[in-house]
């Protein structure tokens, strides 16, 4: 994996054909399966998570939590806007869903810095940490419009991640953070206490719930910080995405520096493709990858065979298409250097399949 980015560009596709195999593979087998399910009956509370494409953010490892229990919703730059038709027909649908199986929705929405150096913070708001927050302060006051102030059923969390040591900053309702870095291993009840001084508001039953995350984390920031004082704690600034990745279905791709993922929620999606195509020429103009090529990875999800999956081939043609265009017009000297795969995933087998792929 460390030198993937200096590979040649059709090594750097076959890699990632597999690297999408054994996500596969480990989110269907038994193991896997059963533990999905035994958490699900432990803790109902459905968790989404609105969050950066930056490949450091694996919640799901960062606390410990079985793969697949937590749903992501990612764009470049992680910005959202509910009022975005698309969007805001998809998070409607996945809390009708969750309320519908009778269960309560938390969404974590996060934002991302690091504590040793703002340039390993986000790119998508200009390294400004307190920009990214008051994105995320907009986005919680569009999920309770939405969804209703009183947050008995749905539940908008701003979450910070500290990307050095992947450590989760709860915001309270007033304004007080809990940090879980600065935290000394705690047991579940001193931890319960803090979470219902900082969150008053939040039903218990979503607070049980959140309260294994967060001894995840708590576990999760030891293992960090021993592999730093080994010296194995490599820590990647540089940017070197070699892949523009547009749709949905691309949780596999939890590698730092990897890909740019727009998501299909923008009403103008030719803005973040235009942009993500700048970030990938200039990566090729300082010489920090291969000037020999760089993919562009279509991808929609679907549900169930014959009609859902024939309306993601459909849609995940038109987006590659779409790009495609908006590259040739913007960029098109490394319009000429563009690899096109297009893909559909089985959601419930996590198994993508490519049409080009």
């Amino acid at each position: 994996m460390s030198d993937i980015h200096r590979k040649p560009i059709q090594e750097r596709i076959d890699w990632l054909a597999n690297l999408a195999e054994r996500h596969g593979e480990v989110y269907r087998s038994p193991e896997a399966m059963l533990a999905r399910t035994r958490y699900q009956s432990r803790h109902p509370t459905a968790i989404a998570v609105l969050k950066c494409m930056d490949g450091r953010i694996n919640i799901p490892v960062a606390t410990q939590t079985p793969v697949g229990i937590l749903m992501p919703f990612r764009n470049l730059g992680g910005r959202f806007d509910l009022g975005w038709p698309h969007l805001g027909e998809v998070l409607t649908q996945y809390v009708m869903d969750r309320v519908h199986e009778g269960r309560q929705v938390l969404f974590l929405v996060t934002y991302h810095f690091s504590r040793g150096d703002q340039h390993r913070g986000c790119a998508g708001f200009d390294y400004d940490r307190q920009a990214a927050v008051a994105h995320t302060q907009a986005i919680h006051q569009q999920i309770s419009t939405i969804f209703g102030a009183g947050h008995g059923t749905v539940y908008p969390l701003i979450c910070g991640f500290e990307t050095d040591e992947d450590a989760l900053i709860l915001h309270g309702a007033d304004g007080q953070l809990l940090d879980v870095a600065g935290l000394g291993q705690e047991g579940p009840g001193d931890l319960s206490v803090r979470l219902a001084a900082l969150l008053p508001d939040m039903p218990i039953r979503m607070r049980d719930d959140l309260l294994p995350l967060l001894e995840g984390n708590l576990r999760h920031i030891a293992q960090v910080r021993a592999q730093a004082a080994r010296g194995e704690r490599l820590l990647d600034i540089e940017h070197r995405e070699w892949m523009i990745c547009l749709g949905r279905g691309f949780d596999f791709l939890h590698t730092p520096n990897l890909a740019l993922i727009v998501g299909p929620y923008s009403p103008d999606l030719s803005e973040p493709i235009a942009r993500a195509a700048g970030l990938i020429e200039a990566n090729m103009a300082a010489g920090r990858i291969p000037d020999d090529g760089f993919l562009l990875l279509s991808s929609v999800p679907y549900e169930s065979m014959g009609v859902d999956r024939a309306r993601a081939e459909l849609k995940a043609s038109f987006l590659s298409r779409f790009a495609q265009g908006v590259i040739a017009e913007t960029y098109p000297a490394l319009a000429e250097k563009m690899i096109c795969r297009t893909a559909v995933l089985d959601w419930h087998a996590r198994r993508l399949t490519g049409l080009t792929f």
